[in-house]
């Protein structure tokens, strides 16, 4: 997998998600067997620029290459900007934000609602392309609802814009994360472009990931809300696609130890006070599938200091060891 000049290790990205894909997150998931991560979104609003929230998912310090940054909104010329602001700081490879289906970003007719406007998606294309010299890819859906599925369209002014990859998520604006992804789509595109597609929409677990590629054709696959809590789901897919087989299910023991280092590096990034609200619901992510876990995420959620949530996290997964615990996952849990 390929994206201008940035040979990837692998075809296994980590999704953009707001609140999620931090630093500390992607820095893990690679560690764990992404290819790439593309940090949570940016605003392209020149005034935010200068706010704490800003510059920390603009920070990219020890984080390896290539760095991926997605940018939000719906002015081609603020958006251009905001893509050499990034550039400047470090990214890589700029990301055009139109598959976010929440309602304060449609509202303004950014994510997924520029969809419904080809030629403003040509405008914002050309003007980021031109605007820096790294590569640019988009994030977009299959269209804003059922009777208007146009993502071929997209792809292809996509293409002729010079965005030299494109994700496709397999649910429409309207869908938003409701019912299942439909890849049908997104095949009909590859067959219609030559740059590199990323499949995208509830890859759970290896054999999920090897048929969505086979379906589509896709050179990649995304993968989002899965890893919550699984960033092993990386080293677990790139296994079953080398070797046809899977891997066993971590041990509690490991799941301890990747989320204490997890949450030890949120407090260092975000600092105790912020550090210690963004930890909750990494640690409900973790937990899910054990022993008394709905009990303890109530519990933990009510901690108000880095020493008393690391002590119950230390005397919950102590608990799971001496009952004889090991994670199963309900796929259901990883949708």
């Amino acid at each position: 997998m390929q994206i201008g000049p940035h040979k990837l290790k692998n075809n296994l990205i980590v999704a953009p998600m707001a609140g999620v894909t931090d630093r500390p997150f992607r820095m893990l998931c690679k560690r764990m067997g992404a290819g790439m991560a593309v940090s949570e979104m940016v605003a392209s609003n020149s005034l935010l620029y200068g706010s704490e929230k800003t510059r920390r998912r603009a920070n990219h310090e020890g984080e390896a290459d290539p760095i991926s940054v997605q940018i939000v909104g719906a002015d081609p010329k603020m958006l251009a900007q905001a893509a050499r602001y990034n550039v400047d700081a470090g990214a890589q490879i700029i990301d055009i934000n139109m598959g976010c289906p929440a309602k304060k970003i449609c509202n303004v007719m950014a994510g997924s609602a520029l969809m419904q406007n080809e030629k403003l998606v040509a405008e914002i294309l050309e003007a980021v392309v031109d605007a820096v010299d790294v590569p640019v890819t988009l994030k977009m859906r299959t269209g804003w609802d059922k009777g208007n599925r146009n993502a071929v369209r997209i792809a292809q002014i996509a293409e002729a814009s010079g965005v030299q990859a494109l994700a496709i998520h397999g649910r429409t604006r309207a869908c938003a994360y409701t019912g299942d992804a439909e890849y049908d789509t997104i095949a009909a595109v590859k067959s219609k472009i030559r740059i590199p597609i990323i499949a995208n929409g509830d890859i759970t677990t290896p054999e999920k990931a090897k048929y969505v590629l086979e379906h589509t054709g896709a050179d990649a696959v995304m993968i989002g809300r899965a890893a919550q809590g699984r960033p092993w789901l990386f080293r677990e897919i790139a296994h079953f696609l080398a070797t046809g087989q899977r891997l066993p299910p971590p041990q509690v023991g490991e799941i301890q130890r990747v989320l204490t280092a997890h949450v030890h590096e949120l407090y260092d990034f975000y600092g105790e006070h912020t550090g210690l609200r963004v930890a909750r619901k990494h640690i409900s992510w973790y937990t899910r599938g054990l022993s008394g876990s709905a009990h303890f995420r109530h519990l933990m959620n009510q901690l108000e200091s880095i020493t008393e949530q690391l002590n119950a996290v230390h005397n919950f997964f102590e608990g799971q060891l001496q009952a004889g615990e090991s994670l199963q996952y309900v796929e259901a849990l990883a949708a």
